[in-house]
């Protein structure tokens, strides 16, 4: 080799590393970043026994410029570091790396002080943990990784990094996702109205049976891979919860501010796990914007014409805006805030719609409106996001609905299915978790199969009710998904229940106790809270089969022709479906994209008595008659004043 390698540091790891690679390599030393790197040099090493990360801030401002390559070694608090290797013109610089390693490690905080104080000082010279049997072994795969990225071969150290522990010499390699907001290698595309637009391409399914157009088995092959390590990873743990009837799996999401907790629940385990991962994902997606870039902050009623009205989304009661800490602000047309870019497929053009309502986090202290993950959806394709997406926003609609207007839905027989799976489900919870399951059809004015599942517990101790919904063109998946989601509460909440049981009593005796989501279904755990419910459980009526309640439909070859039908559908009765793009470069790398769907008019989702979003959104007044569960409109004294059992 000819190369020119410069290698940065002083110390014992330098020094080896210099030896070892002088043979093959024209060795360039210095004692420091800031002394310059020549034009002609090929890689560049930056070596130290410490962290020290204003080093490799300043590697990132000098060596990208100049087009070189470089690798870093270092020692934080016993644990020994090597790589990423950085290409200047490409992501997934050191900065992306350190921001994984931060996020997946604990005392997140703490290490981002710590951080931010190091790269004002200089820091400490060398770790106390570093001792020269650890940094030969880092200097010997310093060695090897700089001879292969000087042959042309492909090196381990690509979108990795090596870590060791120093006492142990226990190593390993760790995959990490570049980061689309990093001030060094991130590139986010202006928000516009033209990358907006969404023109439905084909969207074949997996298999006739299908609603999916990537199977299991092609997304297990980057899940994992991609997205779950302990040490750099995207999501940094998993646990396996044996109670539930069903197989459980959650993933940890790690927040700056805590750990965000999301579950796959499904009949195996490793199929629960991909799952978790998958809702992981979406949930990230949803957080804040990070695949694009927002660049209008404006007022609506300079925007309007070519905006959403946020009024008709739903707004919270009046009086609430007016309590001392509520944390929103009564709309004002003329405040101005952040607007993204969303698509109306009922106007069939670009519309601006508030960020606050784009992305759940936003909002808290300058918004008018709390806003939750409702209507965000992962999928294969775009088409497949947008299907679920509405799927859900369909879901909770039909629940709220149910509960608000107190409407005495048909009671379905689960046995009517034919369906043995769903039959071995029911009967799996009733013998392992003592649960009866009720299933009501909850289906509204659109016609899309809706469900609202129950279950009741037939033992002394746990919760007395637990309630959840599904909707799918297919009501036997409807159904599936929502005891599946009643599954997951069953057992695991016992303890928690009866430990705060007389805080549940307050809630019930005084709604406005109810502040956080786990309060809806904890209160309704109560077996005094039951009378709630005999709007729904009048045993008086009849069951009614599927064949009786829904009409079967053949669904289409091509998931884009199911969703084109519904929009049809919603299109008829005036509704606009409204979808913003909330996909990042972390899942657009493997294919998947993530949609938040709006579908004003609709009820959305909240949690928090205070936090209910009715006004506005008079359908909730109307539909209950045009079904006819009424003779006449509602008014909104009418409405059921509790707190909604959705948990």
């Amino acid at each position: 080799m000819n190369a020119i390698v410069a290698i940065i540091g002083e110390g014992f790891l330098a020094e080896h590393v210099s030896e070892e690679l002088a043979s093959n390599c024209m060795i360039i030393r210095q004692p420091d970043i800031d002394s310059g790197i020549p034009e002609e040099t090929h890689l560049v090493l930056v070596l130290d026994e410490a962290w020290n990360p204003s080093i490799h801030q300043k590697a990132e401002d000098l060596l990208r410029p100049k087009g070189i390559p470089w690798l870093r070694g270092f020692v934080s608090f016993g644990e020994g570091v090597v790589g990423p290797l950085v290409h200047p013109d490409s992501t997934g610089c050191s900065q992306c790396a350190d921001m994984r390693r931060l996020m997946a490690g604990r005392d997140r905080i703490e290490m981002q002080h710590l951080q931010e104080h190091l790269s004002i000082q200089r820091g400490i010279t060398r770790d106390v943990w570093a001792s020269n049997t650890g940094l030969l072994q880092m200097a010997y795969l310093i060695v090897g990784e700089a001879k292969r990225i000087l042959s042309g071969k492909v090196s381990h150290s690509e979108g990795k990094l090596f870590l060791i522990n120093l006492k142990t010499l226990k190593s390993s390699w760790h995959s990490f996702l570049a980061n689309p907001l990093c001030s060094v290698c991130g590139v986010l595309p202006d928000d516009s109205a033209s990358n907006a637009k969404i023109s439905l391409q084909p969207s074949p399914k997996t298999s006739h049976d299908s609603y999916r157009c990537r199977s299991l088995e092609d997304l297990e092959k980057f899940l994992v891979n991609d997205y779950l390590d302990p040490k750099a990873g995207f999501l940094n743990g998993k646990m396996y919860d044996l109670l539930p009837p069903f197989a459980d799996v959650g993933v940890n999401l790690p927040l700056l501010n805590g750990d965000e907790g999301v579950a796959g629940r499904t009949h195996s385990y490793k199929v629960s796990e991909l799952t978790a991962i998958l809702e992981g994902l979406e949930r990230y997606c949803g957080l804040s914007p990070r695949g694009k870039r927002t660049v209008i902050h404006d007022c609506f009623r300079n925007l309007e014409g070519k905006a959403l009205n946020p009024i008709t989304v739903g707004l919270h009661e009046a009086e609430n805006y007016s309590q001392p800490g509520f944390p929103f602000k009564p709309f004002d047309p003329d405040n101005s805030m952040n607007w993204v870019w969303g698509y109306s497929f009922l106007q069939e053009r670009p519309i601006l719609v508030p960020e606050l309502l784009s992305y759940y986090s936003l909002g808290h202290g300058e918004g008018f409106v709390y806003e939750t993950s409702n209507g965000c959806a992962l999928g294969g394709s775009l088409e497949e996001a947008i299907f679920y997406g509405i799927m859900e926003v369909v879901e909770r609609d039909s629940f709220l609905m149910t509960w608000y207007a107190q409407m005495s839905l048909p009671q379905l027989d689960p046995y009517s299915t034919n369906d043995r799976e769903l039959e071995l489900m029911v009967d799996r919870i009733r013998a392992v978790a003592g649960y009866e399951i009720y299933l009501f059809n909850s289906t509204m004015e659109h016609g899309i199969p809706s469900v609202w599942a129950l279950a009741k517990n037939r033992k002394n101790v746990g919760l007395n009710i637990i309630c959840a919904a599904g909707a799918h063109p297919d009501p036997i998946r409807a159904v599936k998904s929502a005891v599946h989601e009643l599954s997951g509460m069953m057992l695991t909440l016992d303890d928690k229940f009866e430990e705060n049981k007389e805080e549940y009593v307050r809630m019930l005796q005084d709604s406005s106790l109810v502040r956080k989501m786990d309060d809806h279904g904890m209160l309704y755990g109560l077996p005094q809270a039951e009378d709630r419910f005999k709007f729904l459980m009048d045993e008086s009526r009849s069951m009614r089969t599927f064949v009786e309640e829904f009409k079967d439909k053949l669904p289409h070859s091509d998931l884009t022709e199911d969703l084109k039908d519904i929009l049809q559908v919603f299109r008829r009765l005036k509704l606009d479906v409204i979808v913003v793009d909330q996909t990042t470069s972390e899942t657009l790398r493997n294919g998947l994209h993530c949609v938040k769907v709006l579908i004003p008019g609709m009820l959305p989702m909240t949690f928090g008595q205070h936090l209910t979003r009715i006004n506005g959104l008079e359908r909730v007044l109307r539909v209950p008659m045009e079904l006819g569960y009424e003779n006449q409109p509602l008014t909104l004294e009418q409405l059921n004043p509790h707190p909604h059992p959705f948990p």
